[in-house]
């Protein structure tokens, strides 16, 4: 690591205003910073030093996407082996996936990055790493069998509408991540819905008799409940569905690595079950359909809500900030999403949208709570001042 660092620092001033290379130097600074903590600090006195820069945060998130991650490669060998009576070990099944998860990574960070980059060096700003977690993200969004373009075209989408032409990282008003996969299920939804999509292989080989390959949201909007997997299946994951998002109990494994670490907040996951129980609860009250008499905490292990709710919600750049705020938008994503799932069958998963929406109020939600804080201190101010 010695060599590697005075070859970075020789070769600096190359890439510095007045050197040879300067018009790259963003990209030097940003592939200085992925390598090595970079050795220089703010030169002015409002800037707060802390051991938790924007690069350590980055890294503790993927770290809790790593639970999530394996097991998804694991289950797309899982769920490829029922489909068509493959009996795999547990290795096996591991490498299956991953081998089909790895392209979509690839393209994900390739795209992404490399937009992220030529941004960087037209505006002569550096890059931020904030496409770090996104890279991972969206890949673990989607199903395994979509085509890499479709990933390309959705990663360039989302990085350039959805975060470059706002400012950058830090600026934007959306979750690019759930900004891609919104454009894909609008604008490709034979390819983000439908029963034959999650299971790697099946819309072009015949699977064993009895095995739709129907993820849980798909068979209750079908009305065919019955044949819906067990809560327990679908809390540890063998089911269909999006690679990452499958087990509750691997996305809960990387939430307590958020919440211990300080990353996200736990208000913002915990008021987003809230809401959806408060919904679920509401609906098997006024329970007309199946939809509408399902357990409320079964709305908790299907489809994306887990996943949503640990690692989109709490974006910290499109979340509320104020803290009463953390659990006024947390509540209504998970409101939102049980919702959309109930009364709209066309569209059985509602977190995507539902997370959305919150991220364009969140700035007003932050509005109105501070705006009663300065209301209940002055009321507060005048009563001192007339005692």
């Amino acid at each position: 690591m010695k060599s590697l660092r005075k070859l970075i620092d020789n070769n600096k001033p190359h890439f510095q205003k007045g050197g040879k290379l300067a018009k790259f130097g963003s990209t030097f600074v940003a592939i200085e910073a992925f390598l090595f903590t970079p050795n220089h600090t703010s030169k002015t006195g409002v800037h707060i030093h802390d051991a938790i820069d924007l690069k350590r945060t980055m890294t503790v998130v993927i770290l809790a996407l790593v639970p999530a991650l394996l097991f998804g490669s694991w289950n797309i060998g899982y769920q490829n082996g029922l489909a068509f009576g493959i009996e795999r070990g547990i290795p096996e099944n591991f490498m299956f996936g991953f081998l089909k998860i790895l392209p979509l990574i690839i393209v994900s960070y390739g795209v992404g990055l490399g937009i992220e980059f030529i941004s960087a060096q037209i505006r002569g700003h550096e890059v931020n790493e904030g496409f770090l977690v996104t890279g991972i993200l969206i890949p673990l969004i989607l199903p395994v069998n979509i085509p890499l373009w479709m990933v390309a075209l959705a990663v360039a989408f989302a990085v350039i509408f959805g975060k470059e032409i706002f400012g950058g990282t830090g600026y934007n008003i959306m979750n690019v991540a759930l900004v891609a996969r919104a454009f894909l299920f609008f604008a490709y939804p034979s390819k983000m819905s439908g029963d034959a999509v999650w299971i790697y292989d099946l819309p072009t080989k015949v699977p064993v008799d009895g095995f739709s390959g129907a993820t849980p949201l798909a068979q209750l909007a079908q009305g065919a409940s019955s044949k819906m997997a067990s809560f327990y299946d679908m809390f540890m994951g063998f089911i269909p569905g999006s690679i990452g998002e499958t087990s509750t109990l691997a996305i809960l494994i990387g939430a307590a690595i958020l919440i211990f670490t300080g990353i996200a907040s736990w208000k913002i996951m915990l008021s987003t079950v809230f809401g959806a129980l408060a919904i679920g609860i509401l609906c098997n009250l006024l329970a007309v359909n199946e939809y509408m008499a399902l357990p409320p905490y079964y709305h908790l292990v299907m489809g994306g809500f887990a996943f949503g709710a640990v690692f989109m919600a709490t974006d910290p750049v499109t979340a509320a900030h104020t803290e009463k705020g953390k659990w006024i938008y947390g509540f209504m994503i998970g409101a939102f999403a049980v919702t959309i799932r109930v009364f709209n069958p066309a569209y059985p998963e509602g977190m995507m949208l539902a997370i959305l929406l919150m991220n364009i109020w969140s700035p007003l939600i932050d509005y109105f709570v501070i705006e009663s804080h300065i209301k209940r201190r002055l009321k507060r101010a005048k009563l001192k001042a007339n005692a």
